[in-house]
């Protein structure tokens, strides 16, 4: 920690109390190293001090939500992750809160998000990429069937796990999907469908037009639609039809790629794969002998295994845990933090239910068994939460 005598979590306990003590808290975990950043805070790696298992650790400076009027989004993507759980998600383990801020608990992937082996590896073959797609697909037809559309399907929010499963993650700008919604159109450009950026009505096929980008990606190593600046990403998108060519299909990619990639990336969402819904994705030619029962109990053996190492930008590890506090004596962070502290107990009443533990789902979800509910009737019988 250099200089600094004591850890963040010590100098965060001058100030930081939760204000609805529950079973987890801050100082269930330690920390280890950050592991990326986000626009609230940082992601670090932790270890559960009870089991001694490693999650991901979101944390997210209260103050800075407000400041950014994000608080919906925030507590939009908590509930959404308390809803959904997957194998080929990123799921959340615990939800809580401190006075000064809020954190997600999540599985933690070591394999490194997509975008770093675009950037570390030559390139993905076909075999790769049609497995990579085919994991999104599957995590995208539980997404739709819960009514959400992701609306951010990019590179960065791809992680690998250690045996080359591809997990979904980052459900900060998901939506539940309406019919008039051409009022939101947040996401990254590039990635984004041509009706989110000209403001016009979407279903979920934006998010099957961001496949078949990353898809693009893959084979190409850029992506379909250039620009620098969201304006001119835009203008490109509207004024050009991109089309993969079979004259133009590398080698060793098949024709039935290409197609699939075409339908997924057409500008016109009625002409879009997916329109109309999964099924017509998962018949394509290019998936449709792909074992989707396999996938989905994870008892095939991915193409790409990622490197046994930290995946990830390990310049962030050089500064371990020094967030907006560490650099301050205590009596400065103390000082900081008092003069904000009305702000700070105003931004309280948007967080009353934040809390989440998956124990207790796990549980409701055990007791909801009908054999179980009737044996156990009128025992007593009671559980750890």
């Amino acid at each position: 920690m250099g200089n600094c005598k004591c850890s963040p979590i010590e100098s965060c306990e001058l100030f930081d109390s939760d204000p609805t003590p529950k079973a987890i808290c801050i100082t269930d975990f330690e920390p280890d190293c950050v592991i990326g950043k986000g626009g609230f805070g940082k992601v670090k790696k932790v270890k559960h001090k009870l089991d001694d298992k490693l999650y991901a650790m979101k944390e997210m400076l209260k103050i800075r939500v407000c400041g950014k009027k994000s608080i919906a989004s925030v507590l939009e993507e908590r509930n959404i992750l308390e809803t959904l759980h997957h194998p080929l998600l990123i799921n959340m383990k615990y939800a809580f809160q401190t006075r000064s801020h809020l954190y997600l608990i999540m599985d933690l992937l070591t394999g490194g998000d997509m975008r770093y082996h675009l950037i570390n590896r030559v390139k993905f073959k076909e075999k790769e990429t049609r497995f990579i797609v085919a994991c999104m697909v599957l995590a995208l037809e539980y997404i739709h069937s819960n009514g959400y559309i992701h609306r951010d399907i990019k590179p960065e929010n791809l992680v690998f796990d250690a045996e080359g499963y591809v997990h979904i993650t980052d459900f900060g700008i998901s939506k539940k999907m309406r019919p008039n919604n051409k009022v939101d159109t947040s996401g990254t450009p590039g990635y984004m469908a041509p009706e989110i950026m000209c403001r016009q009505n979407y279903n979920y096929s934006v998010d099957y037009f961001a496949v078949g980008v990353i898809a693009f990606e893959c084979m190409f190593q850029r992506r379909p639609f250039l620009g620098r600046t969201k304006r001119e990403i835009r203008d490109y998108m509207c004024n050009t039809d991109v089309q993969i060519r079979q004259s133009k299909i590398p080698f060793g990619w098949s024709y039935e790629s290409a197609d699939f990639i075409n339908l997924c990336i057409k500008r016109k969402k009625f002409e879009r794969i997916g329109h109309r819904g999964i099924e017509e994705v998962k018949s394509h030619a290019w998936l449709k002998d792909f074992d989707w029962e396999g996938l989905r109990n994870k008892t095939l053996k991915p193409p790409f295994t990622p490197p046994m190492k930290d995946n990830y930008d390990t310049r962030n590890s050089t500064y371990m845990f020094k967030d907006d506090y560490s650099q301050k004596s205590l009596k400065e962070v103390k000082g900081m933090m008092d003069g904000k502290i009305k702000e700070i107990d105003d931004l309280q009443k948007y967080f009353t239910n934040y809390y989440y533990d998956y124990r207790e789902r796990e549980r409701d979800a055990f007791l909801m068994t009908p054999t179980l509910a009737k044996d156990l009737k009128g025992t007593g019988t009671k559980f750890m939460t």
